[in-house]
């Protein structure tokens, strides 16, 4: 089975606590066993992580290019900030997918430029926690292809 790499960063730990409204009531964990059903389905084997700290991230992003075929990442409000993950992004040769569960479009204009979408070969935004089955299925039509 081809490994995949997730990555949510910070304060997604508190998925299903944190503004619900925004983020819906599911937790981190909830969705990562949604997941972890579609993946097998995909034929896909899951590696997770979630991490509060920038520099933890980049050390996890570089591992994960020998490691995985894909990764998708929710870099949490790094993605308006942090030129740091972009470069470890770019380094990759695998298809990096961001995931954002809310509509960055629909929030405040800080939210509205991701610095670190530049390196991905897509991006979905605004499907709440749908939006990783969706990459986890657009990383299996890829690979497929490739």
């Amino acid at each position: 089975m081809d490994n995949i790499t997730i990555i949510n960063g910070p304060n997604l730990n508190l998925l299903g606590k944190r503004e619900p409204e925004i983020y819906g009531n599911q937790t981190l964990e909830q969705i990562n066993k949604s997941l972890t059903i579609t993946a097998s389905k995909l034929e896909l084997n899951l590696s997770f992580f979630e991490c509060n700290s920038e520099g933890e991230i980049i050390d996890i992003i570089q591992a994960t290019g020998s490691k995985s075929v894909g990764l998708i990442i929710n870099p949490g409000g790094y993605s308006h900030t942090s030129v740091a993950i972009l470069d470890a992004l770019k380094m990759l040769s695998i298809p990096v997918i961001e995931v954002h569960l809310s509509n960055l479009y629909k929030r405040e204009e800080f939210r509205h430029k991701s610095i670190t979408a530049s390196a991905a070969w897509g991006v979905i935004s605004g499907f709440g926690s749908h939006g990783y089955h969706l990459a986890l299925h657009a990383l299996r039509r890829r690979l497929d292809e490739e």
